[in-house]
């Protein structure tokens, strides 16, 4: 499994967060996502060999939030 936390300025509320857990997990191979909002951070852990880094991020940045760092 890889992991990574980004910053995603964007989180404002709590309907960021349900998308951002919804949307990013339903990418195949992501096993767990977590966004908080009061750290504005978002945490994927995948599987490499099913996906990569490149697609969550594009599709974090499809739904509008797209992640730093």
């Amino acid at each position: 499994m890889d992991e990574k936390t980004v910053s995603v300025p964007a989180i404002s509320c709590g309907h960021c967060v349900t998308t951002i857990q919804r949307e990013v997990g339903e990418v195949g191979g992501v096993s767990s996502v977590s966004a908080d909002q009061a750290t504005r951070t978002v945490e994927v852990s995948w599987d490499p060999e099913v996906t990569d880094w490149v697609v969550i991020e594009d599709v974090m940045k499809e739904i509008g939030y797209p992640p730093v760092g």
